[in-house]
């Protein structure tokens, strides 16, 4: 312990430190807070030493004094993971357990944030355990304070997800558009399918769909990547997927436009989402098409271009071991049955099975929220956006 004292010399307090340290290895704690206490005299500066001067007190069983040397040593070094986990144990066995939780939790904080030395990693380790204990015991707390069942009925979902992120079992995602964001809509990652029945017809036609998606998997080169370049913009391909062939797309719309050719080999599809509230926004959306994953394949967490919009997916071919994460929220599709999802939110996808595709119809719709006289603004809006720095003839 390299430390400079009033009284002039390190090495007297190095003896300090090393009788104090020595007395608690033998079990002499009245012998180590003495030591610990003329050292906290010398250096009062020194964290450590107030650190081991708790120890000394809790040693003895006297944990106001144990803990008022703690609060000296983070006052001293608020970012102390040692100083941090004693904390936490004095509060866990003085029986505050919020503040025990509290404490655990700043220490997996810091570790992760700064590192700590290697000599540290079974009390990281503990405190991970501790933590997930108050956080069990947290969420028995709070269901047993609601009573039992109150929690099980449709009309308790949010509340159910409120519980999970306040018990830490689930973290907040937020609408985070790369493009165009529309305030005040509903932070949602899956919405309830049943709020839109024009979905019902669209799964009716599955089985007409899925025949022509088949006929167009038999021509070989119907499908290009997902993801392109554009040509009048950079490019960066930070997640790998820039004209990927795991991840591969037939469009029957694309930019607002209807891809003639291929559209024409897949009338009932087209027939099918007649009745659909279409996001229209010229020469960006809709967007109509079958997605296709590759065996094995993934597509990382990402966000899509706009909230104002819903993604809607219709599975047509799933092998087992495919799923989506949309949020907080993970789940595997099932043929014929569509799902709703904001792609604002953070999402990703895979398909796991080693050895069959995953095909899944995507579309995008307008967000009910947003009124006509809304959805016609924001037409216009991106129109501008579009038009920005470009000549009257488009060159």
């Amino acid at each position: 312990m390299a430390m400079v004292g009033d009284d002039g010399s390190a090495a007297a307090l190095a003896a300090l430190w090393n009788g104090g340290a020595a007395a608690l290895q033998a079990g002499r704690a009245a012998e180590a807070v003495a030591a610990f206490e003329a050292l906290v005299a010398a250096e009062p500066g020194s964290a450590t030493a107030w650190m081991g001067l708790a120890i000394a007190h809790r040693r003895l069983q006297q944990p106001t004094r144990s803990l008022a040397a703690l609060q000296t040593a983070l006052a001293l070094e608020p970012r102390n993971p040692r100083a941090l986990l004693l904390s936490a144990d004095h509060y866990a066995a003085a029986g505050d357990a919020r503040a025990a939780s509290a404490f655990y939790d700043a220490v997996l904080k810091v570790a992760e944030a700064e590192g700590v030395d290697d000599g540290f990693g079974p009390e990281l380790d503990r405190a991970r355990r501790r933590c997930a204990e108050f956080a069990a015991a947290y969420e028995g707390h709070l269901k047993d304070a609601l009573g039992a069942g109150r929690l099980d009925g449709p009309e308790a979902l949010r509340v159910r997800r409120a519980l999970d992120l306040l018990a830490g079992r689930s973290r907040l995602y937020l609408q985070q558009p790369t493009g165009f964001y529309f305030p005040e809509l509903p932070n949602v990652g899956y919405a309830e399918r049943e709020d839109f029945p024009w979905l019902a017809p669209i799964e009716a036609a599955t089985d007409a769909i899925r025949a022509e998606l088949l006929a167009v998997l038999e021509a070989e080169g119907a499908f290009s990547p997902y993801v392109e370049p554009e040509a009048d913009r950079p490019t960066f391909d930070d997640r790998g997927l820039m004209g990927s062939p795991n991840w591969t797309a037939f469009h029957l719309m694309k930019a607002g436009e209807v891809v003639a050719e291929n559209a024409a080999r897949c009338p009932a599809t087209m027939a099918a989402l007649a009745a659909a509230p279409l996001c229209r926004i010229p020469g960006r959306t809709p967007t109509v098409l079958f997605s296709l994953l590759q065996p094995g394949a993934h597509i990382p967490p990402h966000h899509g271009f706009t909230n104002a919009r819903f993604i809607c997916h219709l599975p047509l071919i799933v092998p087992d071991g495919c799923a989506m994460r949309v949020g907080a929220e993970t789940r595997a599709w099932a043929e014929g049955r569509a799902c709703v999802f904001d792609d604002s939110v953070e999402h990703e996808a895979w398909n796991r099975n080693a050895e069959a595709l995953r095909v899944v119809l995507i579309f995008d719709v307008w967000r009910p929220e947003l009124s006509e006289a809304e959805r016609g603004l924001v037409v216009e809006l991106l129109q501008a956006v579009d038009g920005f720095g470009r000549q009257p003839d488009g060159g």
